[in-house]
C-alpha cells in the first residue's frame, strides 16, 4: 500500500513531464503537413492556367417567355501546362463551341514577384490556339506562344491506390488559383458500360470551372485531368471524376504530333466467360475472357490467335472479364506490340499482337471528294450530292431524295460546338431547300457577314436544326 502511494505520484510526475513533449510532437506534425501542402501548392500553381472562351449560342434575354435569343456567350475553365513551349491540356467541353479561346497565366508563370500581398498578381492574358480535341475522352490540347514556361510532369496513374491523397487545382466558379484535396475513392471507374473510357474517382471538391485542371499527387505529378462530377445540388458532393494521366499522355502526344487521335484495335471480339458458357463448351476454367471472334486478316489472326482462345493476361496483367480486357487495350498506341497470353486446350501460349488503327466511319467518303470540287470553305465542310453512289455508303435510307452529304470537315474551320458531323445530310438553309452542292455553295455565299445560318439536316436518322454564325 505504501509502495502504491509512492508510485502514483511518481507516475503523475512522469506524465506531466512528457505531456508537453507529446503536444509539441503533435503540433510539429500538423505544422509539417501544412508546410508540405504549402510547398506543393507553390510548386504546382505556376503551371495551372485559367481558360476563357467566347462562343455564339442561346443567351438569356428580356424577350417574352419562350422566345430564343442568340448572342455571344462567355465561359471559364482550367488547364495545365505540360510543356515549357506552351502546350496545355484541358477538357474538350471547356473549349467546345468556342469562337475565341484565351488563357490567363499566373503571375509566377510570367516571372512576376508576388511580394507580401495575400492577393495574387494578375498574371497575363493571351490568345490560345486549339490544336485538336478528342471527344471520346473529353480532352483538348491548346497552344500559347511562350518559352521556358513552368510545366508539370505526367505521373503514372496505374500506380494510384485507393485512399491515396490527391489535390485538385483550378478555378472553380471562376475563382482563380484554388486548391482542394481528398483521397482516391476508386482508381478505375467505368461510367458507361459500353464505353471503355475509365476515370479516377475521388472525393476531392471539384466544381464548375475546375474542369480541365490537374489532379496531382504529393510529388506534384499530374495523375489526372478533372473532368466531371455527379451532383444533385449542382455543387461538389464528393463524387468527382478525372481522366487518368496514362490516357491523357497518349491523347496529348497524338494531338500534339498530328492534331487528331487514332484508336487502336487488334481485331478480336472478347466475351466474358462464365460457368454456363464454360460448362456448355467443356472448358477448363469457368471465369475469364474468351475470344468470341478473331477477325479475318486482322493483326490478332496474323499473330496466331484463334476463336475460342481463353485470354489469361494482357501485357502480364490477369484478365478477369471482357470489359477489363477492352479497358486495358483502350489507349494503346498504334503499332505498339501487346503480349496476350491464352489458354488453348490446356496449353498456355503467348502471342505478340500489333495494335492497328481503328477505322472510323468518318472516312468512308474520302475516296469520293477533292478540296477543289467539294469544299465549302465558309462552313468548313466538304460535301457530296445525295445520289445513288453516295447513298450506298449511308447506314440507313435517307428521309428525302434530294440533299447534300457532309463527307468531311475542313481543318481550317472551327470544329467545335454547333458543327456538322461527317454523314450529316443537309436538306435546307434558312428555310430554302438544298438541291445540289452547287446550290449549297450559292446560298452560303449569299449570306452576309456575321449573319445566322440555320440548316435543317438529318443525323443518324433524326431531323434537327443546326445554327451557326457565318464569318
Amino acid at each position: 500500500m505504501r509502495l502504491l502511494k509512492i508510485m502514483v505520484p511518481l507516475f503523475l510526475l512522469v506524465l506531466a513531464a512528457i505531456q508537453p513533449a507529446l503536444s509539441q510532437e503533435q503540433d510539429w506534425n500538423l505544422g509539417s503537413l501544412s508546410q508540405e501542402i504549402r510547398g506543393l501548392t507553390q510548386k504546382v500553381s505556376p503551371a495551372v492556367v485559367q481558360i476563357y472562351t467566347t462562343s455564339f449560342g442561346p443567351v438569356m434575354g428580356t424577350l417574352p417567355q419562350g422566345a430564343a435569343v442568340f448572342g455571344h456567350q462567355q465561359a471559364t475553365g482550367s488547364g495545365v501546362i505540360l510543356d515549357s513551349s506552351g502546350y496545355i491540356i484541358t477538357n474538350n467541353h471547356v473549349v467546345q463551341g468556342a469562337k475565341r479561346v484565351q488563357v490567363r497565366l499566373s503571375a509566377a508563370a510570367m516571372g512576376q514577384d508576388r511580394g507580401n500581398s495575400i492577393i495574387a498578381g494578375g498574371g497575363a492574358l493571351m490568345g490560345a490556339q486549339v490544336i485538336g480535341v478528342d471527344k471520346e475522352t473529353d480532352l483538348a490540347v491548346l497552344k500559347i506562344n511562350g518559352k521556358n514556361l513552368p510545366y508539370l510532369p505526367l505521373g503514372d496513374s496505374d500506380k494510384l491506390f485507393q485512399g491515396q491523397l490527391v489535390f485538385a487545382f483550378g478555378s472553380p466558379m471562376g475563382l482563380t488559383n484554388s486548391v482542394s484535396f481528398g483521397v482516391v475513392s476508386t482508381v478505375a471507374r467505368q461510367l458507361e458500360r459500353d464505353n471503355p473510357m475509365i476515370y479516377i474517382q475521388t472525393d476531392v471538391a471539384i466544381n464548375p470551372g475546375n474542369s480541365g485542371g490537374p489532379l496531382v499527387n504529393t510529388d506534384g505529378e499530374v495523375v489526372g485531368i478533372n473532368t466531371l462530377i455527379f451532383t444533385q445540388s449542382g455543387g461538389s458532393e464528393g463524387l468527382s471524376f478525372s481522366a487518368p494521366s496514362n490516357i491523357v499522355q497518349n491523347i496529348f502526344n497524338q494531338i500534339r504530333a498530328t492534331g487528331r487521335v487514332l484508336r487502336g484495335v487488334i481485331g478480336v471480339h472478347p466475351q466474358t466467360l462464365n460457368p454456363l458458357l464454360a460448362g456448355a463448351l467443356n472448358l477448363p476454367v469457368q471465369w475469364g475472357v474468351i475470344l468470341g471472334d478473331v477477325f479475318p486478316n486482322g493483326p490478332a489472326q496474323e499473330a496466331g490467335l484463334k476463336t475460342g482462345d481463353i485470354v489469361v493476361s494482357l501485357d502480364g496483367k490477369p484478365m478477369e472479364n471482357a470489359r477489363q480486357f477492352e479497358v486495358n487495350l483502350y489507349g494503346k498506341a498504334i503499332d505498339q506490340k501487346v503480349a496476350i497470353e491464352v489458354n488453348r486446350n490446356g496449353q498456355l501460349l503467348t502471342k505478340s499482337v500489333t495494335v492497328v488503327e481503328r477505322q472510323e466511319p468518318d472516312y468512308r467518303f474520302f475516296d469520293m471528294i477533292t478540296a477543289e470540287r467539294n469544299l465549302v470553305p465558309r462552313i468548313g465542310v466538304l460535301c457530296l450530292d445525295l445520289n445513288k453512289d453516295s447513298k450506298k455508303l449511308l447506314p440507313m435510307k435517307p428521309r428525302r431524295s434530294e440533299g447534300i452529304i457532309v463527307a468531311a470537315l475542313s481543318v481550317t474551320t472551327n470544329l467545335f460546338g454547333e458543327s456538322f458531323h461527317p454523314g450529316d445530310i443537309l436538306y435546307s438553309l434558312n428555310g430554302e431547300k438544298l438541291q445540289s452542292l452547287r446550290d449549297l455553295k450559292k446560298k452560303v455565299k449569299a449570306i452576309g457577314y456575321s449573319q445566322t445560318a440555320v440548316f435543317q439536316l438529318e443525323r443518324e436518322g433524326m431531323l434537327r436544326y443546326l445554327i451557326m454564325e457565318l464569318e
